[in-house]
């Protein structure tokens, strides 16, 4: 089984491409906090290089930038490349399957200003006066009323 789950902030805006075969990919890096501080009391971060293809890809690039918080669900992949120095370089990515943006847009508005914001958020359900339904949603009803 290959599955990674992330949460952290973007260490970097994502960089949005388009492959030769007009394939939309966004690449950005996520800085995760490791669970335990280190002998100094600092809680160090890793930064995991993560690729989002397609439609995911361009909805990251629209809506996340440097210091947005969100959680990426996908797959570990390691690759290799040959340099212009002629060395083999190898590299190890996750393959975003999901990403799920957090936080607000208060907290996106701090950690990145001058950005477009997200789409707005759906308004909350209106309350009406609504009969014999308790706030829970759950209408009582009697033990001997059930059917097993």
């Amino acid at each position: 089984m290959n599955k990674a789950y992330l949460i952290g902030r973007l260490a970097s805006d994502p960089e949005l491409r388009t492959t030769q075969g007009g394939v939309s990919v966004c690449q950005f890096r996520l800085a995760v906090s490791r669970r335990f501080a280190n002998q100094q009391g600092v809680r160090e971060a890793d930064f995991f290089p993560i690729v989002a293809w397609r439609q995911l890809g361009e909805l990251c690039a629209r809506y996340l930038s440097k210091g947005r918080q969100c959680a990426v669900i996908g797959t570990i992949q390691n690759r290799s490349y040959d340099a212009q120095d002629g060395s083999k370089r190898y590299v190890t990515e996750i393959i975003a399957d999901e990403v799920e943006f957090l936080g607000s847009n208060q907290d996106r508005a701090t950690s990145a200003p001058g950005d477009p914001g997200l789409p707005p958020e759906p308004a909350a359900p209106s309350r009406s006066a609504a009969p014999a339904k308790k706030e829970s949603g759950f209408t009582e009803i009697e033990d001997d009323e059930l059917p097993f």
